[in-house]
């Protein structure tokens, strides 16, 4: 099957960076576009940015000028870097990919759509 697992949340100080990673995990032929969100309790998600398998990026407004995300399709990893922390950037984020091709030992080729990851906390101290 499939998986897929954020790293690299934790406590940061406002000012500072952070870079999390998303990492697919599975007998993995394609992803499709990749994307982060966040989510503070209460509230709804937040779309972080973008990323497509040709590399091309979009931002949310909230981190726009701030956030970087890039992928390695050759590790099936994804990445969030985010610089100029504020406390109001305290989320857990979320992974997801629009759709995931992999091999199933006994189904052959099949499809996930609109996976996501668990989520990496993030806190922001000012």
């Amino acid at each position: 099957q499939v998986q897929l697992v954020e790293s690299g949340g934790g406590l940061v100080q406002a000012g500072g960076s952070l870079r999390l990673s998303c990492a697919v995990s599975g007998s993995i032929l394609s992803i499709n576009t990749m994307a982060w969100y966040r989510q503070v309790p209460g509230n709804e998600r937040e779309l972080v940015g973008t990323v497509t398998s040709g590399g091309n990026t979009n931002y949310g407004d909230s981190v726009k000028g701030r956030a970087t995300i890039s992928r390695d399709n050759a590790k099936h990893t994804s990445y969030l870097q985010i610089d100029s922390l504020k406390p109001e950037d305290t989320a857990v984020y979320f992974c997801t990919a629009d759709w995931i091709l992999f091999s199933d030992r006994t189904m052959g080729v099949r499809k996930a759509v609109d996976y996501w990851g668990q989520g990496t906390r993030v806190t922001v101290s000012s």
